[in-house]
């Protein structure tokens, strides 16, 4: 791999900012999430690249505590799409506030569901606190439980939650405006200035963290923005059309990092 769109984080490695996402970029997708595993060649890497920038975060769907129990290194993590912020040394991840007023909205909705019609179409519920999220991934029929999925997430419009698709998953939060990009845009301001800043990801959600780099590029806060983009036969099309490098799988990934390791 040519390293030249990496070039400006290898010139200054601790003014630059090196953050991914989880699930399907550092820990291939498995049928079960709770099985999924990042690489303990991974972890290191991840480690020795903690000790040379400025900053190196996992931004993940996953709760951020459980994030950190699968990742396995000490760093920064923003779970729960954004609603969680762990630091390095914490024992508990600090919630964000717009959370608090709506907190049990989406646990509520979910809770006046038909269990058995879940259960029947091949729904597994997933209980994050303010998000619910509800997870297909292995049901019998795929179309059945993508049209239910799709029928509930226009019932929790109408209670006024926000809806939001992953890889046969669906997110239900209580409130708009806090996703993998805000979080993204209030870690590297913190960092600033950054002379460039790498996200990496895989899914639609991980399109939020990508327009926040480019949205931040180019400014006193942050120089040059690098995208890089997950293949696979399930993300969507824009991860790849938006992205400045497109890698295959998470050893792609793997080869990203063990560049910027090399300098």
């Amino acid at each position: 791999m040519s390293s030249f769109p990496l070039e400006p984080l290898l010139a200054r490695p601790e003014r630059c900012a090196v953050l991914t996402d989880v699930d399907g970029t550092l820990a291939p997708i498995v049928e079960r999430p709770e099985d999924a595993r990042v690489p303990e060649e991974t972890t290191a890497l991840l480690e020795r690249l903690a000790e040379r920038f400025r900053l190196v975060a996992c931004v993940t769907g996953r709760r951020a505590l459980a994030a950190r129990r699968m990742v396995g290194a000490d760093l920064v993590y923003v779970g729960n799409q954004g609603f969680e912020l762990l630091r390095p040394g914490e024992d508990e991840p600090a919630l964000d506030p717009a959370a608090l007023p709506r907190g049990r909205r989406a646990g509520d909705f979910l809770d006046g569901l038909d269990r058995e019609r879940l259960a029947e179409v091949g729904l597994r519920r997933e209980d994050k606190g303010p998000i619910q999220v509800l997870h297909w991934r292995g049901a019998p029929d795929d179309r059945a439980a993508q049209a239910a999925a799709e029928e509930i997430a226009a019932a929790a419009r109408r209670r006024e939650l926000i809806p939001l698709w992953g890889r046969k998953v669906l997110d239900l939060r209580p409130v708009a405006g806090v996703d993998k990009g805000s979080a993204v845009h209030r870690l590297l301001v913190e960092h600033a200035p950054l002379d460039a800043a790498l996200f990496a990801g895989d899914d639609r959600t991980d399109l939020d963290a990508f327009r926040a780099l480019s949205g931040l590029a180019g400014t006193p806060r942050l120089g040059t923005a690098v995208r890089v983009g997950v293949a696979s036969p399930e993300s969507p099309p824009e991860i790849a059309a938006e992205a400045d490098i497109v890698v295959e799988g998470t050893d792609g990934v793997f080869e990203i990092l063990s560049a910027l390791e090399a300098g």
